[in-house]
């Protein structure tokens, strides 16, 4: 997933967007040299030694392995384990309705 994610990040640069990675690496060096590898520019999170059963994920009740919460502006999770087209078209309908909202003054 990383070369979409890396896009979906480049195309929405200049957007209200930011793309939040929770990795379940149980070995905190690799993890790093695979952020480096796969060029990941947005801000991951280590889910610590425990791997898929770290805090992150327990607190979020993610049970499998990648889970992708789509959230709006106020924090709601809107979308659930879309990928690639649709979660380009959950981004982009999140961001079209807050510069709805934005524009009507709310």
């Amino acid at each position: 997933m990383y070369p979409h994610e890396r896009s979906l990040v480049a195309r929405l640069k200049d957007e209200p967007f930011a793309l939040i990675g929770i990795n379940s690496d149980e070995d905190l060096g690799k993890l790093k040299g695979t952020l480096k590898e796969e060029n990941i520019s947005w801000r991951s999170f280590w889910n610590g030694p425990k791997g898929t059963s770290g805090p992150i994920a327990t607190s979020w009740g993610v049970n499998s392995w990648p889970t992708i919460y789509v959230l709006d502006e106020t924090g709601t999770i809107r979308f659930i384990n879309v990928r690639e087209q649709k979660l380009d078209e959950a981004v982009d309908t999140l961001l079209a309705e807050l510069k709805a909202k934005r524009s009507d003054g709310k």
